[in-house]
């Protein structure tokens, strides 16, 4: 007989069901665990996320993987996880435009501030204002003149339409008087080449995605969006210096479906900070002039309200554009 045709036994089907959900949950983690970025292969998003695959593995005991889901600036991976099931097994490696601000250009499936329960922090980084080697601008201030001079003839690249690298390039626009074009392209890994390849004239860069392109003398750093200067991205001076109160500032960080359970949410914190924590991904960090850096739940969660809060003026110039 089923336990739905007998309320004495219903009630001990569901007493049952609970406990089996409790144990599962005190049981984690007990198979592999995927962490889905929501942009392409090979970006900063997604190199950060693989490079703390090894040290959370060896801490949980069980394998993590990354699964890139990319697209809509990074909304249809953040959104793949919010609908998944809250126990611990499916996460995001999330950032400031898809998990804090791309809500406030367009409609998106999920709310950044309640859908998601932040874990942890992994990195912060100042955004960098980076142009082509072969452009005639070698600090901020020239950069502006240069800009105003060419009016909407140049262009600056972005990750996507309500990331980072887009507002802070619309933020720059509206506190420099530049008319720059934007062009956005489907994360980092698209953006990259175009730029380096001088089919932009400016961006917005984490120090992570420019790397490459620095060190090979394709493109030039100006100077960076924190508003003092930082060690993260030493010599570079800020943008602020120049356009009084710019400040742009990127994090990356892990998320999980609401009503993952504490127990779940406390060891993967515990996980994520040991693994930012170690040597080789401190030295891959600092190297590429990003900032390793775990934090608590709640203080991610700070962060993103904080974030919402800086960039809503912005979000209301583009949806005015």
């Amino acid at each position: 007989m089923s336990c739905f045709r007998n309320r004495w036994r219903y009630m001990a089907c569901a007493i049952g069901l609970s406990i089996a959900v409790t144990a599962t949950a005190d049981d984690f983690p007990s198979r592999q665990i995927q962490i889905i970025v929501p942009y392409a292969a090979g970006g900063s998003t997604d190199q950060l996320a693989r490079s703390i695959q090894e040290p959370m593995s060896k801490e949980l005991g069980q394998p993590v993987i990354v699964i890139n889901k990319p697209g809509a600036a990074g909304t249809i991976g953040v959104d793949y996880v919010v609908r998944a099931k809250p126990d611990g097994y499916t996460l995001v490696f999330g950032n400031t435009g898809p998990n804090a601000i791309v809500q406030l250009t367009r409609e998106v499936a999920y709310d950044p501030l309640t859908d998601l329960r932040p874990i942890s922090t992994v990195a912060l980084t100042p955004m960098i204002l980076a142009v082509p080697a072969s452009s005639p601008a070698k600090t901020v201030k020239e950069f502006i003149a240069y800009a105003k001079k060419e009016g909407n003839s140049l262009s600056f690249g972005s990750t996507g339409n309500g990331g980072i690298s887009h507002f802070s390039g619309v933020a720059f626009n509206n506190m420099a008087h530049t008319k720059m074009v934007h062009i956005p392209y489907n994360g980092g890994a698209p953006m990259l080449p175009a730029f380096g390849g001088g089919q932009l004239d400016a961006a917005f860069l984490t120090g992570l995605d420019g790397t490459t392109m620095l060190s090979s003398g394709l493109v030039r750093y100006l100077a960076v969006g924190t508003q003092k200067p930082t060690d993260v991205a030493p010599g570079l001076e800020t943008i602020d210096k120049d356009v009084p109160g710019f400040k742009s500032v990127a994090w990356f960080g892990i998320l999980a479906p609401k009503g993952t359970p504490d127990n779940v949410i406390d060891q993967l914190n515990r996980a994520i900070s040991k693994a930012v924590a170690t040597p080789a991904v401190k030295k891959l960090f600092t190297g590429r002039w990003v900032e390793p850096h775990s934090s608590t739940p709640g203080e991610l969660a700070d962060i993103i309200k904080q974030e919402v809060a800086q960039w809503k003026p912005v979000a209301e110039e583009i949806r005015a554009q």
